[in-house]
């Protein structure tokens, strides 16, 4: 058994926004050796979310508008979190969106299912966030 550790970092330059990460965790694979197993994709901060769906324009912004009716960001006030920040809605929406995704390992591949990709969502961006990609298996 092995495993391989990464850290991608992403810089998105609005407040929101979903990232098709699929190949740079694609890129760790290969580079990783390893031919079976389990591909680990968590998102290592409390206001950003690791995610699978299809890479469709609509169906992201249905995401957003949706997220945005959930937990809107304004009226900042309306937040007993927002005491000096302006963020809560983005804690709310990555508790909606999930933290990580964990994908099998076939063959060296990821083993997806139709239209399946992995997402980086930002919901406080603007500054760097990191990703983490660990692999394991032989």
């Amino acid at each position: 058994m092995k495993s391989y550790r990464k850290e991608l970092w992403f810089q998105v330059p609005t407040r929101r926004a979903f990232v098709n990460i699929t190949p740079e965790v694609e890129d760790c694979l290969a580079r990783s050796g390893i031919r079976e197993g389990l591909c680990l994709v968590n998102a290592m901060h409390i206001t950003a979310s690791v995610f699978i769906n299809d890479d469709e324009s609509g169906l992201h912004h249905d995401y957003d508008a949706w997220l945005e009716r959930l937990a809107p960001h304004e009226p900042v006030s309306g937040y007993r979190h927002n005491v000096g920040e302006d963020n809560a809605d983005a804690h709310m929406k990555r508790q909606i969106m999930g933290r990580e995704v964990v994908v099998a390992v076939t063959d060296g591949r990821l083993d997806f299912g139709t239209w399946e990709r992995i997402f980086y969502g930002e919901f406080d961006g603007r500054r760097k966030k990191r990703v983490l990609v660990k692999i394991i298996g032989e």
